[in-house]
């Protein structure tokens, strides 16, 4: 199963009742002690929400954060418990990462409603998806990447959000890096440009006339 088999755009719900023009900003691979708080204090500043897909690990060592997330409005989502490449594992511990990520989060914040999952890396196959819809979730990819893991520089995330963006688009960005790509000594810097970034994305997209929403209820 491709990714075009996952929700890439939000079609049904891409303007508000006045017409305007949505985009969805999701970040994953969070919480990040030193770089998810700089991320939420510029959506605050903003009042702009979000929608995290959270590794489970790291929810479970930083619930505050998983707190904070829900209680400012935004969206928590699942992006399993420790962020392997769910092609490569056998059936049960594709449903063990993606129901243990579940039950950390709802440990770390008893409020939050996990409705979504985003495979890590995007990588879909049958047995994902089916996993994911035994424990309640929709699978989300995503329609613009400026790949700001790579930290490509401030300027080149910004240009490539904006150049990709249209109504309904799913803004893929990261707050976080998984476990076993963590290198000592990179908290400082790790989402540096991606902070630098959003501060300016945001502004951008109002003049463009979008409103940035998190994704929306599932029923």
């Amino acid at each position: 199963m491709s990714h075009l088999d996952c929700l890439s755009e939000v079609y049904s719900e891409c303007a508000n009742g006045a017409g305007q023009p949505s985009v969805y900003l999701t970040f994953d691979d969070g919480p990040h002690p030193f770089c998810t708080p700089k991320v939420l204090d510029v959506l605050a500043e903003h009042c702009v929400p979000a929608t995290f897909f959270v590794i489970g690990q790291y929810a479970a060592d930083q619930p505050a954060l998983i707190q904070r997330m829900i209680a400012e409005g935004h969206k928590v989502a699942n992006h399993t418990m420790t962020h392997p490449d769910l092609s490569e594992c056998e059936p049960d511990e594709v449903q063990r990462e993606i129901f243990e990520a579940n039950r950390a989060i709802k440990a770390a914040c008893p409020r939050a409603s996990v409705q979504y999952i985003r495979a890590p890396y995007g990588v879909w196959t049958e047995e994902v998806i089916a996993s994911a819809a035994s424990a309640g979730l929709s699978a989300v990819h995503w329609s613009a990447d400026p790949r700001d893991w790579s930290r490509p520089g401030v300027d080149a995330i910004v240009d490539a959000v904006l150049a990709s963006v249209r109504p309904g688009a799913i803004v893929l960005l990261h707050d976080g890096c998984p476990p076993r790509e963590m290198k000592p000594g990179d908290d400082a810097d790790l989402r540096s440009q991606t902070i630098m970034a959003l501060s300016r994305i945001i502004p951008a997209l109002h003049d463009r006339g979008f409103a940035m929403r998190s994704l929306p209820q599932q029923h």
